[in-house]
């Protein structure tokens, strides 16, 4: 019997078998064929090939048909048994997948609901502590409430005893009335006068015997009055500025920067001190870094510079990136915040005194007094000051009080645009005030301050009084600083009189000056004929102590942007 090969696929075995039946045939009918054609007859030889030919193509087409069923069976039986093992492994997988995430899930729920009971006990927490907080509270409002149902008794009680009392006192005014009545018509009967001719009589009868006694208390009640009117007056002006007692601050030369740090120190002093230059190049002020703990001075007699120097150095620390770029964008951003202080510093001054309904342009105006300083005196709090004081004078003297308080406020806003405008800080003030739709009683009380314009009304004087109650009192002026400060002015100004200067900053109580240019009107070689021409010119018009270094700085900038 012929096995066909291991490996053999089902539909290659039922084409194995039909070989295999093939060759088998072929051997037989060659045996056939020997064996007949030796021994017999054509005819028995034919005969002997039929009885074994014909029935072997039956057998051979029934193996063939055997053969192609059993192949077809096979091969499905073997696909049924890969498919089933197959199916087997997927199932297989798919179970411990599904384990997988059964522990996965069970995992996260067990952290959610710790989680979630964490949460629930926090909230507890705050629960608890809000609700002992809200009982507190409750405990606070209670006892509060039972001590104003204490006190509205209480006042309830006192109003209901003044009621009586006032009753009580209407009813005996009125008998006094009607007793007062009875006894004047009492004594017309007697007299067969009136009262008013009984005094007309009266008064002749006297008149005539004391003339002279008249005349004499007439001087001397003359004499008394003018002596107590003065004394009214002196006293009106002590009350008033007792009533005032303020100090005004001096913030004259410097400013102090109070830092958290020493650490500080060093950022703003720089690589090499480059970053404190950087700062006082660009600010026009001094920076004083020294032993003082916990600050830094900043130096200027100029107020504005003083305070935009304060504003960018706090801004810079504030920040932490100290570097020269930097320096510059905060200084110029602070130049530009400036205009929103005098705002606010004005509605201040005018929400202080009690001055409403002014033109905002009025206050913006008035705010810029704050970086003002006359004689060493701050005029903006000189003015307030002033407000206060001609409001006191003038309650007392029964004069217009919000007039009197507008007037002193507003009597130096002139100041505030006088090294602009042309003219005294009077008919600068003047023309603002008309320019803005001032009242006229407003401005009546203020141009006369320094008697450049006559006393109109009662609220003028007033004025020129508390002007010089404000300056007068002791501590209020400082003369010297007031001359130190013009000639620190007139040094810039000096410097400022040439054609191509930028800006000029006096530095060094006035032993330095810097002067920059502009680079595209002054050349190097021109930067140098310009400091000479400046120091020539301060030698001649202006008297100093000592020397003056004067520094021209030409820079060139080129700005492009990559995009």
């Amino acid at each position: 019997m012929l096995l066909p090969p291991r490996g053999l696929q089902p539909p290659h075995f039922a084409r194995f078998a039909f070989q295999t039946e093939m060759l088998y045939d072929m051997n037989v009918t060659n045996l056939i064929f020997d064996s007949a054609f030796t021994d017999s007859s054509d005819t028995e030889k034919f005969m002997k090939l039929e009885r074994y030919i014909l029935p072997k193509k039956t057998h051979k087409i029934l193996f063939l048909s055997i053969a192609g069923v059993a192949g077809v069976a096979i091969g499905y039986y073997l696909r049924l048994i890969i498919s089933l093992g197959k199916k087997g492994s997927m199932e297989l997988e798919i179970k411990e997948m599904l384990l997988a995430a059964k522990e996965e899930a069970k995992k996260i729920t067990q952290n959610v609901e710790a989680k979630a009971a964490k949460m629930a006990e926090d909230t507890k927490h705050e629960i608890r502590e809000k609700e002992d907080k809200i009982n507190q509270t409750e405990s606070r409002l209670i006892k509060k409430e039972e001590f104003l149902d204490k006190r509205q008794t209480d006042l309830d009680k006192e109003v209901e005893t003044v009621k009586t009392r006032i009753a009580e006192i209407k009813a005996i005014r009125e008998q006094a009335d009607k007793l007062e009545e009875h006894r004047k018509q009492a004594l017309e009967k007697v007299a067969r006068l009136s009262s008013e001719e009984a005094k007309q009589e009266i008064i002749k009868m006297v008149e005539k015997q004391s003339e002279e006694d008249i005349m004499i208390r007439m001087n001397k009640l003359d004499s008394q009055g003018e002596e107590m009117l003065e004394n009214k007056a002196r006293d009106i002006l002590a009350i008033s500025i007792q009533r005032l007692a303020s100090s005004v601050a001096s913030d004259i030369m410097s400013t102090v920067v109070p830092i958290t740090s020493d650490d500080i120190k060093g950022k703003v002093i720089g690589k090499e001190g480059r970053n404190i230059k950087a700062f006082e190049r660009i600010s026009g002020t001094e920076v004083l870094v020294d032993d003082t703990p916990g600050a830094i001075t900043i130096s200027s007699f100029d107020p504005v510079r003083r305070y935009v120097a304060k504003m960018a150095l706090e801004e810079l620390i504030k920040d932490g990136r100290i570097q020269p770029a930097r320096i510059e964008q905060v200084v110029e951003k602070a130049k530009q915040d400036i205009n929103k202080t005098k705002k606010e510093k004005g509605d201040q001054a005018a929400y202080e005194c009690g001055v409403l309904g002014l033109d905002p342009r009025i206050l913006l105006i008035l705010g810029r007094l704050h970086f003002r300083t006359s004689y060493g005196q701050n005029v903006l709090l000189h003015s307030i000051e002033m407000s206060h004081i001609s409001g006191m004078i003038a309650e007392e003297l029964g004069a217009n009080v919000q007039v009197a308080k507008a007037g002193a406020l507003l009597h130096d806003i002139g100041k505030a645009l006088d090294h602009e405008v042309g003219g005294t800080h009077v008919d600068i003030g003047k023309r603002i005030l008309q320019k803005f739709g001032a009242p006229e009683e407003i401005i009546k009380a203020m141009q006369s301050h320094h008697e450049e314009y006559p006393y109109e009304t009662l609220e003028s004087r007033i004025v020129q009084t508390a002007d010089a109650i404000s300056g007068a009192r002791p501590g209020a002026r400082r003369d010297n600083i007031e001359n130190y400060l013009k000639r620190l002015g007139d040094l810039e100004a000096t410097a400022n009189s040439f054609p191509g200067i930028e800006k000029s900053y006096a530095l060094q109580a006035g032993r330095e000056i810097r002067v920059f240019v502009k680079p595209e009107e002054i050349g190097d070689v021109e930067a140098k004929n310009l400091a000479r021409n400046i120091a020539i010119k301060i030698e001649k018009d202006l008297k100093y102590p000592g020397e003056i270094k004067v520094i021209v700085i030409r820079e060139t900038r080129t700005i492009e942007f990559a995009r």
